[in-house]
Parts: C-alpha cells; sequence; structure tokens
C-alpha cells in the first residue's frame, strides 16, 4: 500500500513540474512527502487545514477559491494545473451520458486531475438539487419546497433530505445548493416554488431539517459530513421589488430587497441563524441587492452579521456570475466580493483571469493575503470535514442508491402530505366507490414533466412522460380506480360521447415549468386553453374536480365558483400515484397553504405577515386546509 501511494505521489509530482512549465505558476520545488501531516487522519480536521495551508502558494489558494461550471474546463488538466477547488453543474449541464455510471464517471474524472496537483487537494463539485437530485436520469423527484412547506412535515423533509443524500453520494456528489431560506412575498417572482414559505417559523424548522438530512444520511450523527449543505440565498431573497431587477429580461428575480434592519433580523435572518446552528459548513449568497448595493459586496451582511455575530466559520459561496454584477468592472468586482466575506466566488466560467486579478490584487494590497488564508481555511475545513482527503474513492454509495423503491415510496408519501384541498361541494372527494365513469384531461394530467416542474433533467425543466421510474396523474388515477370503474382520458378535455354525462370530472391543469427570472410574471390565471378544457369538462361531467399543478398560487377566484372541489398539488414530482392516493381515500388530506393564496393580482405584493398590498382579506389565508374526516 505504502509502495503505490509513493508511486502516486511521484507521478503527482511529474505531471505537476510538467503543467509549471505550461502556466509559469510559482511553487515550492518540492511536492509534501506522503506522510505529511495533513494526510493522516489522525490528526484532527484543524491541526490538518493548518499544515496544508502553510504548504500553499498564493495560486494554489486562490484555486481553491475558484467555483467553475464544468463546460468551461476545455482541459481537464487545467484542474491541476490551476488547483481549482471546485466544480459544479449549471444551468441543466450533464454527461453526455446522463445516467448513474455517466455522472459517476465524469466527477472521477475531474477529481483524478485535482488529485494529480501537487497537493492532491480533492475537488468540491456541487449541482442545484433542489427537490432530488433530479438532473439524473431515473433519480427519484420529490415535490418541490413549496409542496414540502404544505406538508409542514419535519421529519418527513430530513427523511427526503437523507434520500437525497444518497443519491448525490452515488454520483460521487457530495455538495448540493440547498435548502432555499428565501421567503417570497411577492408570488409573481419565478422562484417561489423553491420556497418552504413566506412564514420564517417554518422555514426556520424546515430548512433545519434538511440540513441535517443532507450532512447525516447514515443517521447516525457521524462526525464526518454526507453532503455538504449550502443554504440559500443569503439574504432578504424574496423580498425584492417589482420591476427593481438588475436583469433587463426579468422583473423580480436579481431585484432590490428594500433596506430594513428590523426586518432583517425577525423575518429573513432566523433561518439562516437555525441553520448555522445546525452545523452548515456552507452559505450562498444572493444575487439581490440590499438596497442599492449587490449583496456579494455587503460586508456588514457576510462578514459582520453571518460570519461575526452568528458566528458562522464554514465558506461563504456567491451565486451564478454573481460576484461580477457588482458595477465597476472584473477586478474591482472581485477585490470588492472577496474583502466583504465571499471566500469561494462561482465565476462560473474565466478561471484563468479570475486567478490573474486575485493575485495581482494581493501583490497590490488591494486584498491582504490574511483575508485569502481566512478563506481557504474556511474551504479545507469544509473539504476535511466531508471526508474527501481520506476517501478511498469518491463514489462510495452504489449506483443502485438512485431511484430506490423506498425513495419513490417516500416521494409518493410527501406528494400524498403536500395536497390542499382547497374546495369540496356535496363531498366530491374522497372519491365514492359508487362513482362508475371518470373523466380526465388537462395539460398537467398526464405529463410527468410539467408535474415536476424546473429543475430536472434541464434548468427549465422538461416536457412530457419519458423520465425513468415516474408516474403521471392520470396514470395514478387509472392504477388506483377499481375493477369496473370507467376512466376517459382527453387532454383538452373533448370527449366522443358528450352526450353521455360522467359521474366525475378531473380537470388537472397549471404551469408549464420555469426557473428563476424566467417565471417572473404579472399573469397568475390559469392559461386560455386549460380554461377551455375545464369548460368542456364542467359541460361533460356532473361534478368537476379542479388539481391545479403549479409553482405558487394561482389567481383563481371567479373560476373557484364554477368547481365542485379545488386541490392545490403544488409541483408534485415523480410519484404522481400521490395524488390518486389522496382523492380516493387511501390517505387523508392534511396539507395546509404555506403561504396566503391571494385573490387578485392588486393584493400583490403580500406583507411579511400575511397582510395583503391592499388590506383586504386573501382568498384563503396562509395555513388553510380543509380537512375530510
Amino acid at each position: 500500500m505504502l509502495g503505490g501511494l509513493a508511486i502516486m505521489v511521484l507521478v503527482g509530482s511529474i505531471f505537476f513540474w510538467k503543467q509549471l512549465l505550461i502556466t509559469n505558476i510559482e511553487v515550492p520545488f518540492e511536492s509534501p512527502p506522503r506522510d505529511a501531516l495533513y494526510r493522516l487522519s489522525a490528526y484532527s480536521v484543524t491541526e490538518r487545514v493548518a499544515d496544508l495551508l502553510s504548504r500553499m502558494t498564493l495560486q494554489e489558494k486562490i484555486g481553491q477559491m475558484a467555483l467553475v461550471e464544468k463546460n468551461s474546463v476545455h482541459d481537464v488538466d487545467d484542474i491541476s494545473s490551476y488547483a481549482i477547488g471546485a466544480l459544479l453543474s449549471g444551468a441543466g449541464a450533464k454527461p453526455n451520458d446522463n445516467s448513474v455510471v455517466g455522472w459517476r464517471n465524469m466527477v472521477a474524472e475531474f477529481n483524478r486531475s485535482a488529485l494529480r496537483s501537487r497537493l492532491g487537494i480533492p475537488l468540491l463539485y456541487g449541482v442545484d438539487a433542489i427537490h432530488g437530485h433530479a438532473g439524473v436520469l431515473g433519480a427519484t423527484v420529490f415535490p418541490h419546497a413549496i409542496g414540502l412547506g404544505a406538508t409542514g412535515d419535519e421529519a418527513l423533509v430530513e427523511q427526503i433530505a437523507r434520500a437525497t443524500a444518497r443519491e448525490l453520494r452515488a454520483t460521487g456528489i457530495q455538495w448540493s445548493f440547498s435548502p432555499n431560506l428565501d421567503l417570497p412575498q411577492d408570488i409573481r417572482w419565478g422562484r417561489t416554488y423553491e420556497s418552504f414559505s413566506d412564514d420564517p417559523i417554518l422555514v426556520t424548522r424546515l430548512g433545519a431539517a434538511y440540513v441535517r438530512g443532507l450532512q447525516d444520511d447514515r443517521g447516525g450523527g457521524t462526525t464526518t459530513l454526507s453532503v455538504l449543505s449550502t443554504p440559500k440565498h443569503y439574504i432578504g431573497a424574496g423580498g425584492m421589488v417589482w420591476g427593481s431587477s438588475s436583469n433587463k429580461a426579468f422583473k423580480v428575480d436579481q431585484g432590490m430587497t428594500p433596506e430594513d434592519e428590523t426586518l432583517l433580523r425577525t423575518t429573513y435572518l432566523p433561518p439562516f441563524a437555525e441553520a448555522v446552528n445546525t452545523g452548515v459548513k456552507s452559505v450562498m449568497v444572493g444575487l439581490n441587492s440590499w438596497g442599492n448595493v449587490k449583496l456579494a459586496s455587503e460586508k456588514y451582511l457576510i462578514t459582520d452579521l453571518l460570519k461575526g455575530e452568528l458566528g458562522f466559520s464554514g465558506f461563504v459561496v456567491s451565486d451564478w456570475y454573481g460576484v461580477y454584477e457588482i458595477p465597476g468592472g472584473e477586478y474591482t468586482a472581485a477585490v470588492a466580493a472577496i474583502n466583504a466575506g465571499i471566500d469561494m466566488v462561482m465565476l462560473p466560467f474565466d478561471y484563468k483571469t479570475f486567478i490573474k486579478n486575485v493575485t495581482r490584487a494581493v501583490e497590490k494590497g488591494d486584498i491582504s493575503e490574511a483575508r485569502i488564508d481566512d478563506a481557504v481555511r474556511r474551504i479545507l475545513t469544509a473539504k476535511f470535514s466531508l471526508g474527501l482527503f481520506d476517501a478511498e474513492e469518491v463514489n462510495d454509495v452504489p449506483e443502485e442508491a438512485i431511484g430506490t423503491p423506498n425513495h419513490r415510496a417516500l416521494a409518493r408519501k410527501a406528494v400524498s402530505e403536500s395536497l390542499v384541498l382547497l374546495k369540496n361541494e356535496a363531498s366530491v372527494l374522497p372519491i365514492s366507490s359508487t362513482v362508475k365513469h371518470i373523466r380526465v384531461g388537462g395539460s398537467a394530467a398526464d405529463n410527468v414533466g410539467q408535474q415536476s416542474g424546473a429543475w430536472t433533467v434541464e434548468w427549465q425543466g422538461i416536457d412530457g412522460n419519458w423520465l425513468p421510474n415516474s408516474t403521471s396523474i392520470l396514470s395514478g388515477i387509472r392504477t388506483r380506480a377499481k375493477p369496473g370503474v370507467t376512466v376517459e382520458y382527453a387532454i383538452d378535455g373533448t370527449f366522443a360521447t358528450e352526450t353521455v354525462k360522467a359521474e366525475l370530472g378531473i380537470a388537472v391543469v397549471g404551469e408549464k415549468p420555469y426557473a428563476e427570472g424566467w417565471g417572473d410574471t404579472e399573469n397568475l390565471s390559469l392559461n386560455a386553453s386549460d380554461l377551455h378544457t375545464i369548460e368542456r369538462m364542467r359541460a361533460t361531467s356532473k361534478r368537476l374536480v379542479v388539481i391545479i399543478v403549479s409553482g405558487r398560487p394561482l389567481i383563481i377566484t371567479d373560476e373557484l365558483k364554477k368547481w365542485d372541489a379545488a386541490i392545490a398539488a403544488w409541483l408534485p414530482g415523480s410519484e404522481g400515484g400521490g395524488v390518486a392516493d389522496v382523492i380516493f381515500g387511501d390517505a387523508p388530506f392534511t396539507g395546509k397553504l404555506p403561504l396566503p393564496w391571494p385573490r387578485s393580482i392588486v393584493q400583490l405584493p403580500l406583507a411579511p405577515g400575511g397582510t395583503t398590498k391592499d388590506g383586504t382579506q386573501a382568498l384563503f389565508p396562509r395555513y388553510f386546509g380543509l380537512r375530510i374526516y
């Protein structure tokens, strides 16, 4: 074993010097010995970090501060040459072979390059696993956070995070950009569904549960973290003013949150404070502004408040291109962000210029080397805490952990607990055993892509039923309906025998997938096609149930009067059978609205306490949900 290790060290040293000739990075002459203290697990994390940091050159330190989108690495050897600390899959980036094996091989290849560097520092690889490891075909796609908020179930959320951690590690990944601790006050925002609620108390409870689940997927409270959790978006995201976005294509996303110290401490801060108490090693700063200042340059909020007052000892990472939203050009922006307390910069592209700029900034005295050391110490501490330096290989969980029957059953349970019953006239639900003729229609009835929402295989989501190991809502209904029950389906609600009314019509309608600012919209109504479908089904069914699949409440005040029953199903994910479990009475309705359901657009934005802009009563208040006894 020692002989093999010595050979690896020698090969790494030769490879490093070969790259050195190309990059002109100034480093000490010798590679550390195989028994260097930082390589030995018998020593504490603090001791190992101190030893490793003492051996690093300035350029190697700065390389650890770079978070690079994987498609920007055109030569895998650059990871070693520039001592790059972390990669991510952004905007749906994935291996050509989008399978468990394809992901494992891709991550392993990148990490092998990192290990060939002079110091052999392992790579962090991050993804947005915000509702399961949903970028991988065959993974379990859990309900989006807004649905989990409707469950209010901490134990369930922790189990889901634990299952997600298992599926992440099955692909060699140990870093997730989750949970989302935003507090959406204006549901016109295209990221509303990524949040648990607009209630800081609920977000605090569920956020901490999610952190616990991700970081300890073994459930045994071990000191080695399973997956690095990254609560986001610090801070004030969800409170942005309509029309204030710094991105001309958006309206709310990346906008301005009014500077209000009281609101900061009573509303936005508690979820992050509890996450810090739970032991997170990474926090992501948002793309919004606090007042007129981009958050990535807010020293008071990052260094003084988060690291100082809250005692956060992990590293702070910026969001996608967030540092370069700071005015003044790339050099000025990098200096401002790092001095404000950003430890790792999600570039996400040009790492060579970043390393050159930060090196120059230290040489000029614009950034102190002490600030660099602090940042790198925090990053290395997280890597040691994950056990990356001691792992035989990055794939320590079998590939069979993806999409297991147990995980799918857990997701189905989450779907059933998330459904909120908004209306139920004449006790239409649960469906009686005497009902023998059911008609199903609507754009979301037989579309797993639509019911899963964005961040599913692709950044903006997918269309259709081609996800492996998944069940559409229609499929779930057909499977649950007992022999002798006729279930007809027409996506547009047009049936051949319209003169014969079905005993029950089920219209499954809602929003197409969207992500981030591309979902910012003033129109929160059902689209014309869905409304026509509902009308056709109303005319050909004795009773009508409308199931709304959406990432936020939609304006249904006038339409609701025409429906016998209405259900908010949110974005349930891959297990549409969970909807059938509840509407047929196999499981009870227990979900509660995680945020108020407005009566009209003029009630937006909602105040942090849940009151409407115009002071009138919402259609349904926060935590509304009918029960059936």
